[in-house]
């Protein structure tokens, strides 16, 4: 069996419907597609953006996990398959920004998180730590009990100086603090995989995140913050984890993964 998976912060789901997100989801046909940032309640949305089918005219089911302050975070899952289970990360303080959605298939748990922001000076780390503490508790936890997942979505963390063009001009702010880098070091030090940087070590100047200042994208001055990691019995089911910088409507990219199992 194949899937494709992409994830894709979408920078406020109503302005990228704008810039033709519905048609794009529908001609991808990808299997499943994650939302982050979606800045919206289904109930402000329209019909188009609920009711997405691909190019055979096979639907999409459409799950949403909404903040409650308005205009804000909130992350979404479409999915050609109905999962057996959808729900959020099951942390009230996480849940009321809408950072997760879990949705769970008989062979895996497909994860779409949206990482919270560090901010300027650190104002909201400790949030932030405590956020993927929670993510890594989920994590092991699912790790035990022999489920596999995938975990996508927008980290707000480059984990290494190749990760972000100017690595030495950006160690103070946020996305690149060393706690944060340490929580990644954590991460994959529990057997949990980034799965590009398995597929592409080494590999320089692929970024998902572009500052909307200084022509930064046409430069590619950018940071790769969004990652689809699995966990490590799952590895051998991941056939391709790539990045699509083709793609427009957002200052963040598409990921995309492809499984066979």
């Amino acid at each position: 069996m194949n899937k494709r998976i992409l994830s894709f912060n979408v920078n406020g789901i109503r302005a990228v419907e704008k810039r033709g997100f519905a048609k794009w989801v529908g001609e991808e046909g990808a299997d499943m597609v994650c939302v982050q940032e979606t800045k919206a309640r289904p109930e402000q949305l329209s019909k188009e953006l609920l009711e997405i089918k691909d190019k055979t005219g096979k639907p999409y089911f459409a799950y949403w996990a909404s903040a409650k302050k308005p205009g804000y975070s909130g992350v979404a899952i479409y999915t050609k398959e109905e999962p057996l289970a959808v729900t959020p990360l099951g942390v009230d303080v996480f849940d009321d920004e809408g950072r997760v959605l879990q949705a769970e298939y008989k062979d895996f748990i497909l994860i779409s998180a949206y990482f919270p922001n560090s901010q300027e000076g650190g104002k909201r780390l400790d949030y932030k730590l405590a956020f993927c503490a929670a993510v890594l508790k989920l994590c092991k936890k699912y790790k035990k009990a022999g489920r596999h997942f995938v975990l996508c979505g927008d980290y707000n963390i480059a984990h290494t100086p190749i990760d972000l063009a100017r690595p030495k001009e950006n160690e103070g702010n946020a996305g690149y603090l060393p706690e944060e880098r340490a929580w990644m070091d954590a991460y994959t030090k529990a057997g949990f995989v980034d799965t590009f940087r398995h597929f592409h070590p080494g590999e320089k100047n692929q970024y998902t995140w572009w500052s909307y200042r200084m022509n930064a994208r046409s430069r590619n001055i950018g940071w790769r913050i969004d990652y689809h990691c699995v966990d490590p019995a799952f590895l051998s089911a991941v056939q391709s984890s790539t990045i699509r910088p083709e793609v427009q409507g957002s200052d963040h990219c598409p990921i995309e993964l492809e499984l066979a199992f």
